[in-house]
């Protein structure tokens, strides 16, 4: 998808991957995204954590809500995709590792 990473997509970056404050980040989520696009990218983060722990399909639309054919483009992307939602995951990991959280969602 090169032509996808323009000029525009570069100054994106650039400020997504300099924001280390969540309040900020959020804000910029909100300003950026309408809500039902936040929600359905957290509910997919969601959704590729469960896949990753080995939940059944069943059992991820049970919990997210999510419907088969996001949980299928989910688990695609983490099989074949290129290897975002694994950096997510583990970002997400070693979060819950500093806080004690576990990943039962």
């Amino acid at each position: 998808m090169a032509e996808l990473r323009t000029a525009e997509v570069e100054d994106l970056l650039e400020v997504l991957a300099r924001l280390d404050d969540k309040d900020t980040l959020f804000r910029l989520l909100e300003d950026l995204f309408t809500i039902r696009e936040i929600r359905e990218s957290s509910q997919r983060l969601s959704v590729a954590r469960m896949l990753a722990d080995g939940r059944s399909y069943a059992k991820i639309e049970e919990a997210t809500g999510a419907s088969a054919t996001t949980i299928a483009r989910v688990s695609k992307c983490l099989s074949y995709g290129t290897g975002g939602y694994g950096a997510a995951l583990a970002v997400l990991e070693e979060a819950d590792g500093e806080s004690g959280r576990g990943t039962d969602a």
